[in-house]
């Protein structure tokens, strides 16, 4: 390296200075240098030095919980030899010497794995103050007991995300995230999904269409304010439905309940989402899922919402199974654009207003989180025509679990990171 062959170079030149005998002038000059010398040279080293510890902390997060899957069935040195393995495929600093790791496995207060580790760097520029190495450690423990996680990946499916490559990105980043959740599971039920593809309407799948609770006939807005009545055909019906009557429209009663409760079935004009994936772990099913979908129709975000939260619930519409103690649940929602239709206002065609749609969006997001439920909101606004949303951000949970991007790429960084938390949040209970 440049920097350091100058510095070399320095430090010998001050040494040189200061065995002349030609002036104390010079002497002192060399005797006052040094120091300055070591402590310039010593932040350069700590910070090659931190560099490398973030590194190693990486590498013994990543393998711990690589462990925490298969620790239970393995032997002291067979766990040893699996984190040396794993750990060398990860930690890629050549420049770190003596490195050593070491994995332990216990069962005392529910289980866990702890993967220690430990480097040395030999220095550029302390050895001038008689320091010739310096040693990182890190350490990453992965805890387990009963937990279980069960996350909705509500996805955005209108027609503008045809726009600036962002549902293939979408797609791409919900792979990802999706792989990640089923690496965590250590069993089969641990972590489950469900996905909803939304527009202004959500599909259900006309195998319900002999269920008590569809009505099919409802009233709601036409064109231009003007009232009008919708009637479905079973027989044509393509599965989806519209919102339910209000206040049952951001609420996840049971449907069955009284004939206001009913879902109403639609056939909207755009046409209708790919059929909701109900909670489970099919992974296969629900990457198929992620790649059926396309973009079409206008945006409701609360039935988007709304329909997310009955994936977690138990009894019908979608009938989730019961809710085990220690689970964690999500919601994992994401749009490009605000509010612009529901089954009482549609805005693009004059009718109704976005303050009034996004007046129930508001009130589901309050009911969510008020029934114990993470949400995760992001906001993809790559033409500038949806600027960041107050109201996206006050339905995360908090403004960590708020994200505005405006590049769609970025998708698969910030899933990556809800996966990782995710993750986290499923091991560490």
């Amino acid at each position: 390296m440049f920097v350091n062959t100058t510095m070399r170079r320095l430090a010998n030149k001050v040494l040189t200075i200061g065995r002349d005998r030609h002036g104390n002038v010079a002497i002192t000059f060399a005797f006052a240098l040094l120091p300055i010398l070591g402590l310039v040279g010593a932040a350069i080293d700590y910070s090659h030095a931190i560099s490398i510890r973030v590194a190693l902390q990486g590498a013994l997060d990543s393998t711990a919980l690589k462990l925490s899957k298969q620790a239970s069935s393995l032997k002291h040195q067979q766990l040893q030899s699996a984190a040396q393995n794993y750990f060398n495929g990860v930690f890629q600093r050549p420049e770190a010497q003596n490195v050593s790791i070491t994995a332990t496995y216990t069962t005392s207060g529910g289980s866990q794995v702890t993967v220690d580790g430990s480097a040395a760097m030999t220095t550029s520029f302390m050895q001038i103050l008689g320091y010739n190495s310096l040693t990182v450690t890190g350490t990453s423990t992965v805890k387990w007991g009963n937990s279980k996680l069960r996350v909705a990946l509500v996805l955005d499916n209108t027609g503008s995300m045809a726009q600036s490559g962002k549902m293939p990105a979408l797609q791409t980043a919900s792979h990802q995230l999706l792989q990640q959740l089923q690496n965590a599971s250590s069993n089969p039920n641990d972590v489950q999904v469900a996905i909803v593809p939304f527009t202004t309407d959500v599909n259900i799948g006309n195998g319900n269409k002999n269920n008590g609770w569809l009505k099919w006939s409802y009233s709601g807005s036409g064109p231009f304010g003007t009232a009008t009545t919708v009637t479905v055909d079973p027989s044509t019906w393509s599965g989806c439905v519209t919102d339910r009557d209000q206040n049952y429209d951001v609420q996840n009663s049971n449907p069955a309940g009284s004939t206001a409760a009913e879902i109403p079935a639609d056939n909207p004009l755009f046409g209708c989402p790919p059929q909701i994936m109900p909670l489970g772990h099919d992974w296969t099913a629900a990457n198929n899922l992620i790649d059926q979908m396309k973009p079409l129709g206008e945006t409701n975000l609360t039935i988007g919402l709304v329909w997310g939260w009955q994936a977690l619930s138990t009894g019908p519409p979608l009938n989730a199974p019961g809710l085990p103690p220690n689970t964690n649940q999500v919601i994992v929602f994401m749009t490009d654009g605000l509010n612009t239709a529901n089954r009482w206002n549609n805005v693009l065609f004059g009718s109704g207003t976005t303050a009034a749609i996004d007046a129930r969006t508001a009130l589901v997001c309050s009911n969510i989180k008020a029934a114990g439920i993470t949400i995760y909101t992001i906001q993809v606004d790559s033409s500038g025509e949806s600027p960041p949303s107050t109201l996206l951000q006050n339905c995360a949970s908090d403004t960590s679990k708020w994200f505005y991007l405006q590049n769609p790429g970025e998708l698969v960084t910030v899933f990556t990171q809800i996966g990782t938390a995710l993750s986290q949040l499923y091991i560490a209970m």
